[in-house]
């Protein structure tokens, strides 16, 4: 049976969520707190859909590597020592969370989300008539040294292992794989099954495609509490007044935490800022999406421009922008890229955004127990648009009372950092 239902964050999560669930014939309103000519997480990032990215965030050395970083004000990453509860519990966790076991539960996961969601976007491509600019021409993870390279084959290693396929190339083969941009690099690993999109062009889409089909929206609203009956939630009071519905879907990015807190629910997040920058007219347009190994960059062409992205900046609900990250992602291009300057940089605006990174880098997907009729679906920290559509159809399986068709799709729960 048809169902209303409300789904609070209007980023690429919530309207994938919207769009399955429109698809399954439901009446969606998505709630947003932001104008809808916004400009956040969905917006700026780099694109990729990556099967290659199943090491989640918490994983062996994090820990060791971020204190190396932590004294560089240009490095990929820094966490702002500031007095809060949150964070130090977020901290304890994340530490929990970073040893091989978790590693070697939570790979085959992700390998099967991605992979799952990059059928969805070549489904998706096909009904939006290629508008987003699905581009599946793989990945190359570039390595500046010999050690990066041999680091990163062990990942390739571990990745064949998952059949996810991974080539190790040379400085010769890499450069002969992508021949339209120079490079000075030790190698590379391939990984062929990944892909990169327009993410702008993909949300507007999105957009456009759910008004047409009934979907209302809700810009500049903000949810205040919830209105609950027994282990059920009836409506949702926002500044706008109060809404009822049939299925509440939480997918409210960072601020998820607060809205899952007037629901007895207890979701860690922190705030990952993020930076990208966007070259209209770069010197050299390469044709295939590249990870800047070392520094933790990541290119994509995006058309006719270039966009370059990277950073995890833990500092609260702050989006001020550190002009010393933009500054280290900048210099770190021509390291990889030498026909790359700084001052090709001098005319672009950074852009940056807050990334919902829970402790254990596993998203939160999933009904909770104590609610009958509550949804989360948020916590995707840096893989939000590679696992998108897959996290839409998940959900929009569940509120019908389904079980998605994932393997252990249970070590996604919102309920597992509860007592």
């Amino acid at each position: 049976m048809a169902k209303n239902i409300v789904i609070i964050g209007g980023g690429v999560i919530g309207l994938t969520s919207a769009w399955y669930c429109t698809q399954r014939g439901h009446q969606v309103t998505v709630i947003d707190r932001n104008p809808m000519a916004r400009d956040g997480c969905s917006f700026g990032n780099a694109g990729m859909i990556v099967p290659s990215h199943f090491v989640p965030l918490a994983a062996p050395g994090m820990i060791k590597l971020g204190l190396k970083w932590m004294w560089n004000p240009e490095s990929p990453f820094y966490i702002r020592p500031r007095a809060s509860w949150d964070l130090l519990a977020w901290l304890w966790q994340f530490r929990n969370a970073c040893n091989a076991a978790h590693v070697k539960q939570a790979a085959p996961l992700l390998r099967d989300l991605h992979l799952a969601s990059r059928v969805c976007f070549q489904e998706l491509s096909s009904e939006f008539e290629d508008s987003f600019s699905l581009t599946p021409n793989g990945l190359l993870m570039l390595c500046k040294s010999e050690q990066a390279l041999n680091e990163e084959a062990e990942t390739a290693e571990l990745a064949n292992s998952l059949n996810v396929e991974a080539c190790v190339l040379d400085a010769r083969a890499t450069a002969k794989k992508d021949p339209a941009i120079e490079m000075d690099v030790a190698g590379s690993i391939y990984y062929p099954r990944d892909c990169h999109l327009s993410p702008g062009k993909l949300m507007a889409r999105l957009q456009s495609e759910l008004s047409s089909k009934g979907c209302r929206f809700l810009w500049e609203t903000d949810c205040k509490n919830f209105h609950l009956r027994g282990r059920q939630a009836t409506a949702v009071e926002t500044s706008q007044g109060s809404i009822e519905a049939d299925e509440f879907i939480i997918c409210g990015g960072v601020w998820s935490s607060s809205l899952g807190r007037q629901l007895r629910l207890n979701l860690p997040m922190q705030a990952g800022k993020g930076y990208s920058v966007t070259l209209e007219k770069p010197c050299q347009q390469p044709s295939i999406c590249s990870i800047l190994t070392e520094a933790r960059v990541a290119v994509t062409p995006m058309g006719s421009s270039l966009r370059f992205g990277g950073t995890m900046e833990i500092s609260g609900l702050d989006q001020s922008i550190s002009r010393s990250r933009v500054r280290g992602i900048i210099r770190s291009i021509a390291d990889y890229f030498p026909k790359f300057k700084p001052s090709d940089f001098a005319n672009c605006e950074p852009w940056t955004g807050l990334r919902p990174c829970s402790p254990d880098g596993l998203p939160y997907i999933g009904r909770s127990r104590q609610w009958e009729n509550v949804i989360v679906s948020t916590g995707h920290a840096m893989m939000g648009i590679s696992l998108a559509p897959i996290s839409g159809r998940c959900v929009a399986a569940i509120a019908d009372a389904e079980q998605p068709a994932i393997d252990n799709f249970g070590l996604l729960s919102p309920d597992r950092f509860c007592k």
